[in-house]
Parts: C-alpha cells; structure tokens; sequence
C-alpha cells in the first residue's frame, strides 16, 4: 500500500490561502506563473508541514523507497465547473477562473524538486493536463477517453518521457461508482524475469505506435523509434497489447516480450481510488500505471471524472538533458520531433 498523507480542513485551508497570491494565469503566461510560484516557494510562508512532507518523498523516492504517494484532503478550487465533454478543455478555460490546482500541483512539483514537462502540441503546451472523458474518443485506449487504460508509461511512444507523473482529483465520483488507478513497481516486474529476459529486453528490437490523441493531435506521428523495453536499473517503457516486436526482431525478443506479459500479471500490484481532493503521485518510468473501472452504476457521472496531471522530470539534471528540444526557449516544454 502507498503511504497516505491526509492534510487536516485547518492546513488544506492555510495552504489555499496562501495559493490565492498566485494570480497570474498558467495557461496565459506559463513564464509568470512558475516566476511566482518559485518567489513562494523561496518566501518561507510556505506551511513547514508542507515542506517537510515535500522533503520526505523526495528523499524516500531518492533512497529506492516507494514510488507511489497519496496525499489526501488537498486544496481546491472553491468553484469546480461541470465541463462540456464535447470540447471540455476548452469549456474549461471558458469557466474556469481561479488557479488553486495548478498552483498546488507547481509547487508540489517546486518543492519535491521536479521540474515540470509539457508537450508543444498538447493543450497549446500546457504544464497542466486535463485527465477527462472527451466524446470523441470514447471506447479508445488513450486517457482522454471513458476507458479502462491497460499498464503502461504516459506517452511511451515519445522519445521525452516523464519521470513522475501527478494526478490531482478535481471532481471525482463517489458513492458507487469505482474507478481505480493500478501501480506496479518496476522493481516487482524484474522480480518474475530472468537474467537473460531482462538482457533481451534491453535490446532496440521493439516499438510502440502512438496513441490516437497524439496523431490527432500532430498527423506526422505514427511509430516510434526502435526502443529497449527496460531501461535504466527498473524502468520499463511499455504499452500492454501495443508495444510489439520490430520486424527484424531475433525470435527471443518476442519470448522476452511474452514473459514481460506473464510478469505483469504476476507481480505485486497497488491500486488506489483518487478522491476529489486526493494527489496522487507515481514514477511513470520505473512502474507502469492502468485505469480500472472496478464497478460503475451512473456511467454519466462516472464519465464526468476529472484529474488534473502534471508530468515531471526526475530532477532538475534529467530535465536539463533536454535543453535542446525547448520550444521558444521555455524550459520544459519539448517539441514531438524524435
């Protein structure tokens, strides 16, 4: 189970409080938006018990510990919009005045030492990605849709990949309606391969199509790059039922990707219920995530589920790799050439 921190109604409220100095608009001006959030961060008005929580996850991640953190009870927008799913991102921009989410997620990201990432031809290059069901692509394998999601990274096929991803519980379904996002550790997944799996699978014999909302999105996208499946000591770039074999594959590479497939199923898995007001936190490159519809009796309201996301990069180094696919200089936000 993934270490749960519940913030008490008296520092949920501190903490909103203190985010409404943050005036500046993130999807307008991202540049004075993270300027002020680093000026807050810097200001020591920041509540300690935030700083330390921030402090303790960073070194926890940083010491091998668990990859996956809840915090409960976090500060909200007062004034959550119902959202037009036919366009709802941009109903929201139409709606949506008040920053509380974003500010938090940024300085969450501040203080755990996260540089944020953004992709250039995703939501105008936004920091802060709306996780909801958009009717055209209901029924897909893409987040933006109704669906349960199988384990994989977020964005695998794209050579920029976040190391952590955030997601915020904006609005989120209760009473009976269960959605739950899975977890597995990297590490577990190594647990059920064999030295010489783990070998094979390291090898460029495999790829990964891009999803229909990065097509849509950017019509030159289709495949990736031949790539390694583990990278890194535990990271896995992976996509169950997409990533396959190249076709000049050795016939072991597809023995190794059928025992990945076996390991998936076998290894420890945690699975948590985002509440509105929960965070939650995960490596993105070192486990694979899902989405599980466990039970669902209202579908509408299930469908008017809403997380905010950020991604980001393990540290300020691992961002800094990047430096040469900023767009007009921002840091951060990379472009989708390869």
């Amino acid at each position: 189970m993934e270490p749960v921190y519940t913030f008490t109604d008296t520092e949920r409220d501190a903490l909103r409080e203190l985010l409404r100095g943050v005036t500046k608009n993130p999807y307008e001006d991202h540049s004075a938006f993270s300027a002020a959030i680093a000026d807050l961060a810097d200001s020591g008005d920041v509540p300690g018990y935030f700083v330390d929580l921030c402090r303790r996850i960073r070194d926890e991640r940083a010491a091998g510990g668990t990859q996956a953190h809840v915090l409960r009870n976090c500060p909200l927008d007062e004034d959550i919009p119902l959202l037009d799913l036919d366009d709802p991102i941009a109903d929201k921009h139409a709606k949506k005045h008040t920053f509380i989410g974003e500010a938090f997620l940024a300085l969450f990201g501040r203080l755990v030492e996260t540089p944020l990432l953004s992709y250039g031809t995703r939501f105008n290059g936004a920091f802060f990605v709306d996780v909801i069901a958009i009717n055209k692509y209901s029924g897909m394998q893409t987040g933006f849709s109704d669906s349960e999601l199988v384990y994989h990274n977020d964005r695998t096929a794209h050579p920029v990949r976040a190391d952590f991803i955030c997601l915020l519980g904006m609005r989120c379904p209760d009473g009976a309606d269960y959605i739950y996002t899975g977890f597995v550790d990297g590490r577990d997944l190594l647990a059920h391969l064999t030295e010489e799996q783990q070998a094979v699978l390291r090898k460029p014999y495999f790829i990964t199509p891009y999803d229909v909302f990065s097509r849509d999105n950017n019509g030159a996208l289709s495949v990736s790059e031949d790539h390694a499946i583990l990278e890194n000591e535990h990271s896995f770039r992976y996509l169950d039922t997409t990533t396959t074999v190249t076709e000049t594959a050795p016939p072991e590479a597809k023995d190794a990707l059928l025992a990945l497939k076996n390991a998936l199923v076998r290894a420890n898995k945690t699975r948590h219920r985002i509440q509105t007001g929960d965070l939650f936190t995960f490596a993105n490159q070192d486990g694979l995530h899902s989405r599980d519809k466990m039970e669902i009796n209202d579908p509408e309201r299930a469908r008017q589920r809403w997380l905010l996301k950020t991604y980001a990069f393990r540290d300020q180094a691992a961002a800094d790799r990047y430096a040469d696919r900023w767009i007009d200089g921002v840091p951060g936000r990379v472009g989708d050439g390869t």
